[in-house]
């Protein structure tokens, strides 16, 4: 045994989450579907045979629920998602699957744990995340843009793109089809 009584694997999505309890000592498995709400999270992990050692996969929902369970004396390394063993040839996968999954990779002591950051580290990381998100959605707009006026056979010879001058010369622009100038309306050029 590893130090715990029962090794337990969330699956935690935004809107649910999927507990699996494994009992190492009954071979039990106890299962719930839970709120993504803390508190009910913990109040569910308390009622396990303890001690309770839980993880779940580091991913989009972050870390406040590993810093909850902290806080509440709960050990939960969160695991590297590219670190876990994969069953392989498994092609259904399920939230029940992937929890009990996770609790037996626990209980074996064959979680890599990602470090859980600080609320400020964390809030500094979903503001570059967020920054990198729109220079990527800047970048992709932009080229749709110059790649629908390559379709028609229009092209910017003024200097440097997407300076002043070049969205002065965008607005400009006239395409002979309604569709392209105005999204659908009636007249060309209006």
């Amino acid at each position: 045994m590893i130090g715990q009584r029962t090794s337990v694997g969330l699956d935690v999505h935004a809107r649910s989450v999927v507990g699996c309890g494994l009992d190492v000592h009954t071979g039990e498995v106890l299962r719930a579907r839970l709120t993504p709400a803390h508190e009910q999270v913990i109040d569910w992990l308390r009622s396990l045979p303890g001690p309770v050692k839980v993880t779940y996969e580091a991913g989009p929902t972050g870390f406040g629920l590993a810093r909850a369970l902290a806080a509440a004396g709960i050990e939960c390394p969160v695991a590297a998602p590219s670190r876990l063993l994969r069953p392989s040839g498994e092609r259904v996968k399920t939230d029940a699957k992937d929890a009990l999954h996770l609790a037996q990779l626990l209980a074996v002591g064959q979680v890599t744990a990602v470090t859980v950051p600080d609320e400020e580290t964390e809030a500094a990381r979903d503001l570059v995340r967020a920054r990198d998100d729109v220079r990527g959605d800047l970048m992709s707009a932009r080229h749709r843009v110059t790649h629908l006026l390559l379709r028609q056979g229009i092209v910017y010879a003024g200097g440097t793109p997407w300076t002043r001058e070049h969205e002065n010369w965008l607005r400009t622009q006239r395409f002979a089809w309604a569709a392209l100038q105005n999204g659908g309306g009636s007249s060309a050029g209006s």
